[in-house]
């Protein structure tokens, strides 16, 4: 028996290809070998750019002794979560009951028929606090399985029975004024009014919840919004040199980043620095926005026109963290005074220091300092120094990246960014969205359903999840409406048929995998947004503005009944039900709108109308600029232009207001509900 993993698609599984250790990847043939060989399974799940993963690996998985008694004892079975995040969610649930935590690298120990007995995360090569070492916890593993066998296979079958018990598949409730209020009462509970945010450290980017503040609109919500935002962007967290975002901070202020870059984070984050410069022409937002696009083309296109997965958090040390040629985290993007004064120049350096807050003392190791920005620095002068700083630092070793195309974050950040096309006016982002999108559908959405990776080029067998089916429908949408291309709202009403026909759980809601998906010991169903929106809250954004394109009230029915099964969320768990909340501010409080603007694609009245309406319509809104009756686009059917000039129609339900020529008369009917 040899590692297997060589010829795996996921990038995280062929980092582990040359380990001593006998890896398999997830599949019958791992269980079967176990229950052959009468062993248990080691389960170890994380992701490509994982630093504990990296960190584990290195002290464990390379270590000959260690890798010797898995290879004896155990059949080891190695998971990326990214290309499986059903089978990381279910043993996630297994290992958040028995050790009341989670997180990855995940080490699970499994029976040949893959019920969990013993679960926990990272172990250290030698006891640390209290924690045994990872090889002390397998050596005790051997001994429990070898001698009280019985005991482990009636825990693990205790286990199973309790977690299905208590599985929350749903939390079903009409979401009303009430609890539409009370939601926005307790998130301003959490809120942290001096740095921004909501709840202690760490602190993860709450984009789903800004959406809902957002279309909420109120002062209180923009307050909120406002310091979020700003404490965000001007933060460690972002890269205030290359853009984008990092995936949390593990302090209160927003100061250190754990420093690996998702592409689901800075999809989402996207979409939100639009919509906050859609509501408040922030200067600030504007600028987030153009860098975290010139950054995802920089550094996250694939040659297929999609894009990567992530950024890791660690690189080749340059010197900065004592350790040179040593994998650290952050390497890649910390600073001291005296490196930007090389850099920069006495005067410049100096003057960069002291708006970027980099100390002698250091905000993060080894005296070593992220880039944070004054809001007051000199945005010219500035632009100059980041130049200078991303051609110095462009000499540092990278970060690796993980180039696989994951359907769902595609699909997230090709909606984000056909509304920034449209918002902010250019159609060379509309491109790169139109393009990601082709490579995506073409290979990745097949008769069956949509399979869940690729990487340069192949796709794999995963099968996708009800938020990769969901994503794309959403992408689409977005993708037809900003560019008026029929094609692409006959793609997602397909699509939409599919996820509705595979994953409807029979009683109004969703289940996370279709029918006859591959299965484990429990169905997952996860309603709640964490760092990414739910499979079903991006369901309900999909399917209810699929119905605003193509004027099928089929689609925002089935939207409402699936939000109803997970409605008890919004008011007892907000900050876990963000794209819900937003959903019920759409219903609730200001309705969205469908926007007809009909014209010559070349007149410049046309794209003015466009782009006032998409600047002023209500959250959740759509709006579809083309030549009357264009095929596909049934909002654009029985739309003349009045008195030959471009026209702008207001609908709610497709029953529209009086045509308006003009921005002002188009701004005048959008202050107000339309019907």
């Amino acid at each position: 028996m040899v590692n297997q993993l060589a010829t795996a698609l996921s990038p995280y599984l062929r980092q582990h290809a040359d380990n001593p250790v006998h890896w398999r990847p997830w599949g019958e043939e791992a269980f079967a070998e176990a229950r052959r060989r009468d062993v248990p399974v080691f389960l170890s799940i994380g992701y490509a750019a994982c630093h504990w993963c990296h960190v584990m690996a290195h002290e464990s998985f390379e270590d000959e002794a260690v890798a010797e008694v898995l290879n004896e004892h155990f059949v080891s079975v190695k998971v990326d979560r990214e290309e499986r995040p059903d089978v990381d969610a279910v043993y996630m649930n297994a290992t958040q009951a028995m050790t009341g935590q989670g997180g990855w690298p995940m080490s699970v120990f499994l029976t040949p028929d893959g019920l969990p007995f013993h679960a926990g995360t990272y172990y250290p090569p030698r006891p640390v606090q209290g924690m045994p070492s990872f090889g002390q916890l397998l050596q005790a593993v051997v001994e429990a399985w070898r001698d009280r066998r019985e005991e482990v296979v009636g825990s693990a079958g205790m286990i199973r029975s309790e977690l299905s018990r208590t599985a929350v598949r749903t939390l079903p409730g009409a979401v009303g004024e009430a609890e539409l209020e009370e939601a926005l009462r307790r998130l301003g509970s959490d809120f942290d009014a001096r740095r921004g945010g909501f709840g202690p450290a760490p602190k993860f980017p709450p984009s789903m919840v800004l959406e809902a503040l957002l279309r909420e609109g109120g002062d209180t919500s923009m307050q909120q919004v406002r310091r979020t935002c700003e404490a965000m962007a001007l933060g460690g967290m972002y890269d205030q040199v290359g853009g984008g975002f990092a995936r949390y901070s593990v302090d209160a202020d927003w100061v250190v980043p754990h420093f690996e870059k998702m592409l689901y984070d800075n999809a989402l984050l996207l979409g939100v620095y639009t919509h906050w410069w859609r509501r408040t022409g922030e200067p600030l937002a504007e600028r987030v926005v153009g860098e975290t696009v010139e950054w995802l083309q920089a550094e996250m296109l694939t040659p297929q026109g999609a894009f990567a997965a992530s950024l890791d958090a660690d690189s080749p040390d340059p010197g900065l963290l004592g350790t040179p040629g040593r994998s650290r985290e952050g390497a890649f993007y910390v600073w001291t005074p005296q490196l930007l004064r090389d850099v920069l120049g006495e005067e410049d350096g100096s003057w960069a220091a002291a708006v970027a807050r980099v100390t002698e003392e250091g905000t993060f190791e080894h005296g070593t300092s992220t880039l944070q920005r004054d809001p007051g620095t000199d945005p010219a002068r500035w632009a100059g120094v980041r130049s200078r700083l991303a051609a110095a630092r462009a000499g540092r070793p990278r970060p690796g990246r993980d180039d696989k195309v994951v359907a769902a974050w595609n699909g997230w950040l090709v909606a984000s960014l056909a509304d920034a096309a449209g918002v902010f006016a250019r159609p060379d982002w509309l491109a790169l969205a139109e393009r990601a999108l082709d490579f995506v559908w073409e290979a990745h959405v097949r008769p069956d359903g949509v399979r869940r990776v690729s990487r340069d080029g192949e796709v794999g067998d995963a099968l996708g999840l009800l938020e990769d089916h969901a994503a794309l429908v959403l992408a689409a949408v977005r993708l037809a409406a900003a560019g008026a291309e029929g094609r692409w709202a006959e793609r997602a009403a397909s699509l939409a048929a599919t996820l509705v026909e595979r994953f409807d759980d029979g009683e109004g809601g969703f289940s996370d995998t279709a029918v006859g998906s591959e299965e484990l010991y429990l169905r997952p169903q996860d309603p709640t947004d964490n760092a990414t929106p739910s499979g079903l809250s991006t369901t309900v954004h999909a399917l209810a503005e699929l119905a605003r394109l193509v004027g099928e009230s089929r689609w925002s029915e089935r939207a409402e009944q699936a939000a109803a099964t997970a409605g008890g969320l919004v008011p007892r768990a907000p900050r876990f039900a963000g794209w819900l909340i937003a959903d019920a501010v759409t219903r609730l409080r200001r309705p969205a709108v469908e926007v007809a603007v009909v014209g010559p694609a070349d007149d410049p009245g046309t794209a003015e109308l466009a782009q006032a309406a998409r600047r002023l319509a209500p959250g959740g809104s759509l709006v579809v600029a083309g030549a009357p009756d264009s095929p596909g686009l049934p909002l654009l059917a029985s739309r003349p232009l009045s008195g030959g000039r471009p026209t702008a129609y207001v609908c709610r339900q497709f029953v529209c207001r009086l045509p308006v020529t003009t921005v002002d008369d188009l701004a005048a009917q959008l202050a107000t509900d339309p019907v």
